[in-house]
């Protein structure tokens, strides 16, 4: 609010000052109209200005600068070589124009190509302020695994949610279909997670490209602005925001960073869940979702065995363990295993031989049956 009352005392001011001083030779209603528009014209520059990053300002100031030098020097060869009169003013205030307007184009254009981190100063703080904006795409919040990572602390500083991930995440929990319907809502809490967490501060913010039609891209032109990094799941997002040349966090990358490194030879320990695709195959799953496929084990479905790892595949969905479990070693483990059945081995009375148990036995029986 308090920008927006000083925005329309500034356009007052203009207006006021062009109704008592007519700078146009009008009448004064029309001069004090004029202030306005010139009021308002100022306005939205200062608009435009604000949601430029730093980096595209300073260079349509030395784009600018280096148009109005070279209409100087056009300038003179005007002068120089068509007399005086109204087409060389006209042709020298074109010149003009186009040249400043073409610098600042080209200047705005080619900014981001600027290092300021190397001019140090007030510059290299500005970058790495901007670097730790971090700007949440919708995939990642309807993921959910962003607040456990916030929640442990490894994620810090600003947290950018844009107004149109807002919309969109809204527009899902508002589906008819169930299913997209209950991944929208469970978006909605993880933002409210995320904002009661006290190690990130969640900002959203309502810059928008209305000449951009795809969310997607809303983001990469977002992040550009800001100079932040995207944080996605999102595997096309991630490599065309990396191709033009925006700073990408990928969730599912940490994850598969995260796995424990298997190497091949090893001895695990997994409970056979399904069979496999091929024949005699077996499948199970690792603590973190890591698929195990087993040579052997369809016949020990829903039984824990011993396998031993022969090759790992990292692929960009994940990893996955190929291994093998050996019968014939399992057999020999539980024969090793087994018990045996102890020998009862009648004892000696002490001075004579060992005496025979079915002789006690049939000695027993007789006297029983008398």
């Amino acid at each position: 609010m308090d920008v927006l009352l000083i925005r329309l005392v500034l356009i007052l001011i203009v207006g006021v000052t062009c109704f008592y001083i007519h700078p146009f030779n009008l009448p004064q209603h029309l001069d004090g109209a004029v202030g306005l528009l010139i009021g308002m014209g100022i306005i939205v520059f200062e608009w435009r200005l604000r949601v430029m990053s730093l980096k595209r300002l300073i260079g349509a100031a030395i784009g600018s600068v280096l148009g109005i030098f070279g209409a100087y020097l056009f300038a003179l060869v005007i002068r120089n070589s068509i007399p005086a009169g109204p087409i060389q003013s006209f042709l020298q205030i074109m010149v003009m124009m186009i040249m400043a307007y073409v610098g600042l184009a080209v200047g705005a254009n080619k900014g981001d190509l600027l290092n300021l981190a190397a001019l140090g100063g007030v510059f290299g703080g500005e970058k790495s302020g901007k670097k730790s904006f971090k700007i949440l795409d919708t995939s990642v919040i309807i993921d959910g695994r962003i607040a456990d990572i916030a929640e442990t602390g490894f994620l810090d500083g600003l947290i950018v949610i844009p107004q149109f991930v807002l919309r969109e995440l809204q527009l899902v929990a508002d589906s008819a279909d169930s299913l997209k319907r209950n991944r929208g809502r469970r978006g909605l809490d993880i933002l409210q997670r995320l904002q009661k967490t006290a190690s990130v501060q969640i900002q959203i913010v309502e810059d928008d490209f209305p000449s951009v039609r795809e969310v997607d891209m809303k983001l990469i032109e977002l992040a550009k602005l800001y100079e932040g990094k995207i944080i996605t799941n999102d595997f096309n997002l991630n490599k065309v925001a990396q191709l033009q040349g925006v700073a990408v966090l990928n969730i599912n990358e940490l994850a598969n960073s995260l796995k424990p490194i298997v190497l091949p030879g090893e001895i695990m320990r997994v409970f056979i869940l399904k069979e496999g695709k091929e024949y005699n195959q077996g499948v199970a799953y690792l603590d973190d979702g890591t698929m195990v496929v087993i040579d052997n084990a369809r016949k020990m479905i829903g039984k824990t065995i011993d396998i031993s790892v022969t090759s790992v595949l990292q692929t960009t969905a994940g990893k996955m363990i190929f291994g093998k479990w050996d019968e014939r070693g399992a057999g020999r483990q539980d024969s090793k295993g087994a018990v045996p059945t102890p020998v009862v081995v009648p004892a000696t009375p002490a001075g004579g031989p060992p005496s025979d148990p079915l002789k006690k036995t049939a000695t027993l029986a007789d006297r029983v049956a008398d």
